[in-house]
């Protein structure tokens, strides 16, 4: 079971049920986003793997499996800033064992966009969920 937060997105795609405007809700979302600082789109937050420029940047609060995971992120496109607003739904603010058990293929599958991003973008956002792996993989074993 997905955070309170992520489910009141699922709620809100149910409402939506035109995909346009899912689309322009998604790309909303990137541009309510906080831009990161140029300072941290460096390579070491860059996300290979993607057609556009992604950076993230963790910000683990503690150590541990207890540890609270939180990340900010930037895109130089709309609609992948709008899905890193989408992962950041799904994962902040949880315990860095919650992200390690969460399936996001499953989770991300309850909004529909795996029918409606192109393989690119899929792609992208497999890329990115994997980077989200690695930094809770690495918390928890801090």
């Amino acid at each position: 079971m997905a955070n309170a937060e992520f489910e009141d997105l699922v709620d809100t795609f149910e409402f939506l049920d035109d995909w346009e405007d899912r689309y322009r809700h998604v790309i909303d979302m990137g541009k309510a986003m906080d831009p990161l600082e140029d300072a941290f789109k460096v390579p070491a937050t860059k996300v290979d793997g993607c057609a556009s420029q992604v950076w993230l940047l963790p910000e683990i609060d503690g150590t541990g499996p207890d540890a609270t995971f939180k990340f900010r992120g930037e895109s130089d496109a709309m609609i992948v800033r709008g899905l890193i607003a989408v992962l950041a739904t799904l994962y902040n603010e949880q315990p860095v064992r919650d992200v390690l058990a969460t399936d996001a293929t499953a989770e991300l599958g309850r909004l529909g966009l795996n029918d409606h991003l192109s393989a690119q973008r899929s792609n992208g956002l497999r890329a990115m969920v994997e980077r989200i792996q690695k930094l809770a993989g690495e918390a928890a074993a801090a």
